[in-house]
C-alpha cells in the first residue's frame, strides 16, 4: 500500500507535519552543519531565545541535567522551557513549558511559521523541529530556556543560539562516525557549545584535554568538577561543594548524582541556587521517564534508555546494588547497530542471569542475532542463557508471563526499546 505524499498545504494535524518533514528528510538521516538552519532562523530571528539560555551537551546525562535544572528553577518561581530529544511516546514531549508538554495547537502554529520562513532551503527532521521549538519558546518568553543538544555540539542545530552558560555533562564513545574515534575528538566536538567570555560547566569526571584546549582557544571560562565544584556520595546521603556555597546531608535522588552536582554548579554560576529545604524536597521527588523508571513491583520491572558503554556501566552499578533483593535479574535488550553493542552489553554480564535479545525495526535496528554475537564475544556463559526475539512486544509478553514476584526485569538498550514497552502499558 502506497504512503500518501503530503505537502505543507495539506498538513492539518501535528502527525501530518511530522510525516511531511520525514518524507522530505527521514528522521534517521543525520546531516550535521549550521548553514541551512542559520539561514532559516535568521529570517525569523529564531535563534534569539528569551531569558537565560542554558545549552546542554554531553554523551549521557543531558536529559537528567535539564530535568534537574527545570525542577529547581520551577520550585523558585521561574518560568522554564525545556527542549530535548528524542521522545519516548509522543512528539510533544520534546518541548516542555513549566513542566507540561506543549499542546498540538502551539506546535501547528510554529510548524506553519517555519515552513513559511524556509522557502526553498532543505532542512533535516531535527533542524526543522528545532526551529519549530525555538519559535514556540520565542512566543512563550519563559525566564529560562534549557536546550539539550541533539548530537555532538559544534555542528548541532541547537548550537545556533547564544547561550548564557554552556554545559558538558559527560564524554564517552558514541556516534564515532560523526564525532570522531576517541574521547579527545568527541570532547572537541561537544566543546563547540562553549562561547567566548562565557562560563562553561563540565561534569565529566575524567575530562579529555580537548575540553580545556577548546575553552582556551575560544576564551571561555571553564569550570570543572573536581576543581571548581565537588561532590561526595555515601551510603545514605551526599554533599556538594561549590565555589561559595555547600550543601550537606542531601537525599540520594533516583537519577545520577553526578548530573545533579553539575546542575548545582550551573545554578551557582547563574546566582540561582535554591534554599536547602527546596533542594532537598526537589531531590526526593526527582525522576525522569526512561531513566531507572519503575513500572511495577512484585515482580519489579525497570526501564532505562542506557545505550552506550558509559550509560550501561552506570546501569550495571545500580543493578549490582539492587541484586541482593532479587532471585534473579532478567534483561530485555534491543539496540541500534550503530552503537558499540559489545561494550554496552559487557558491564551487565556480571549481574544479569537471563538475557532476552530483541530485533529492532528500521535500517538502524540491530538484529537479535547481532546482539547474540556481541554478547558471546564478551561472555560466552551469558550468551548461553540468551533467547532471541523478533520484537519488543513479543519478548515482553513472553517474559512477563513467566516472572516470579522476586524477579527483577530490566529493559534497556535504546529509546526505541523503552518506548515500545511503554506503549504496551
Amino acid at each position: 500500500m502506497s504512503v500518501q505524499q503530503l505537502n505543507s498545504q495539506s498538513c492539518q494535524t501535528l502527525a501530518d507535519w511530522l510525516c511531511y518533514i520525514e518524507q522530505s528528510h527521514p528522521i534517521d538521516k543525520i546531516e550535521l552543519g549550521l548553514d541551512r538552519v542559520r539561514q532559516v532562523a535568521a529570517r525569523g530571528d529564531l535563534a534569539q531565545l528569551p531569558g537565560t539560555v542554558v545549552l546542554i551537551a554531553g554523551t549521557n546525562g543531558k536529559g537528567t541535567t535539564a530535568r534537574t535544572l527545570e525542577h529547581l528553577l520551577l520550585a523558585q518561581g521561574f518560568t522554564v522551557g525545556v527542549y530535548s530529544s528524542p521522545h519516548l511516546l509522543q512528539f510533544n514531549e520534546r518541548l516542555r513549558l513549566n513542566g507540561t508538554d506543549v499542546v498540538d495547537a502551539d506546535w501547528l502554529t510554529a510548524f506553519q511559521l517555519v515552513e513559511q520562513l524556509r522557502l526553498d532551503v532543505p532542512l533535516s527532521y531535527f533542524e526543522f523541529t528545532t526551529l519549530v521549538a525555538f519559535a514556540i519558546l520565542r512566543a512563550q518568553q519563559p525566564d529560562y530556556c534549557l536546550i539539550e543538544v541533539g548530537l555532538g555540539g559544534r555542528l548541532d542545530a541547537t548550537n545556533i543560539v547564544d547561550p548564557t552558560i554552556s554545559v558538558i555533562t559527560t564524554i564517552d564513545l558514541d556516534h564515532q562516525d560523526w564525532l570522531g574515534p576517541d574521547r579527545e575528538s568527541i570532547g572537541r566536538e561537544k566543546a563547540g557549545v562553549f562561547r567566548s567570555t562565557k562560563v562553561a560547566i563540565s561534569g565529566e569526571l575524567t575530562p579529555p584535554a580537548s575540553l580545556s584546549q577548546v575553552a582556551t582557544t575560544l576564551g571561555a571560562v571553564l569550570k570543572q568538577v573536581g576543581t571548581d565544584f565537588h561532590y561526595h556520595v555515601s551510603a545514605e546521603q551526599w554533599y556538594w561543594q561549590g565555589q561559595q556555597q555547600q550543601f550537606a546531608d542531601l537525599p540520594i535522588p533516583q537519577v545520577p548524582v553526578q548530573n545533579v552536582a553539575t546542575s548545582l554548579a550551573v545554578l551557582e554560576q547563574l546566582g540561582q541556587l535554591p534554599s536547602e529545604p527546596v533542594l532537598k524536597h526537589c531531590l526526593s521527588t526527582l525522576t525522569l521517564p526512561g531513566r531507572m523508571q519503575q513500572l511495577q513491583q512484585n515482580p519489579t520491572i525497570l526501564l532505562d534508555v542506557a545505550h552506550n558503554p558509559q550509560s550501561a556501566a552506570y546501569l550495571a552499578t545500580q543493578l549490582q546494588l539492587l541484586q541482593p533483593r532479587y532471585r534473579q535479574i532478567i534483561a530485555l535488550v534491543g539496540m541500534l547497530k550503530d552503537k558499540d553493542v559489545r561494550q554496552a552489553l559487557q558491564p551487565l554480564t556480571s549481574c544479569v542471569t537471563q538475557w532476552h535479545l530483541v530485533s529492532l525495526p528500521g535500517n538502524r535496528g540491530a538484529s537479535s542475532t547481532q546482539l547474540q554475537q556481541a554478547l558471546a564475544s564478551v561472555d560466552q556463559a551469558s550468551a548461553s542463557n540468551a533467547t532471541e526475539h523478533d520484537s519488543v512486544a513479543q519478548a515482553y509478553q513472553t517474559i512477563v508471563s513467566a516472572l516470579q514476584p522476586t524477579d527483577l526485569l530490566v529493559i534497556f538498550g535504546s529509546f526505541v526499546t523503552v518506548s515500545a514497552v511503554l506503549a504496551l502499558q
